[in-house]
């Protein structure tokens, strides 16, 4: 699938295979992970970019991407996509927006400018819909995002195996 986005600061692509690593080093960053549980292996990572792929396959929606313009190394990834993360009905099975991006690229405004775009680009696509998201209680920001994309929170949860509760939010269809 060669969806391409394009923001004013931003490219945003469908995850490559050569995108791999540089996610990897942004996601096992401890100021990042500490919102995303214990940080990941290289082989828990290849698993969920698998995953991502994945949901561009049976979906055609998934994460993407993002890069600067003027910088097309990766900054972070962010997009809509399909988990069943065993969080109940009202969340598995739909569609679930998530945002990552690296601890230089925080704060200037870049998460919003991107997922703006992808949510833009999912309605075209596929039709307004309920959309979900779990976020970290301690993690201001993306709960900040979260707020300002429309998303509120609905319950809280815990993944299975875990005791920690996180915010479950929805975005639901005008």
């Amino acid at each position: 699938m060669a969806v391409e986005l394009e923001t004013q600061r931003l490219v945003l692509r469908v995850p490559a295979k050569a995108d791999l690593h540089a996610i990897f080093d942004i996601v096992s960053d401890p100021e990042t992970s500490r919102y995303l549980g214990p940080a990941p292996t290289m082989q828990d990572h290849f698993m969920r970019f698998s995953r991502g792929a994945g949901s561009w396959l049976l979906y055609g929606y998934g994460n993407f991407t993002v890069r600067l313009k003027n910088d097309l190394a990766p900054i972070g990834i962010c997009g809509i996509f399909h988990s069943w993360r065993g969080l109940g009905a009202d969340f598995d099975d739909l569609p679930e927006a998530g945002w990552i991006f690296s601890r230089d690229h925080v704060g200037k405004g870049l998460g919003r400018e991107a997922m703006d775009a992808v949510m833009r680009w999912f309605e075209s696509e596929f039709g307004p819909q309920r959309i979900v998201a779990m976020i970290d209680h301690g993690n201001a920001p993306s709960l900040a995002l979260a707020a300002a994309l429309g998303f509120q929170i609905f319950r809280d949860g815990c993944l299975p195996g875990s005791e920690e509760p996180l915010a479950l939010l929805e975005k639901l269809p005008l």
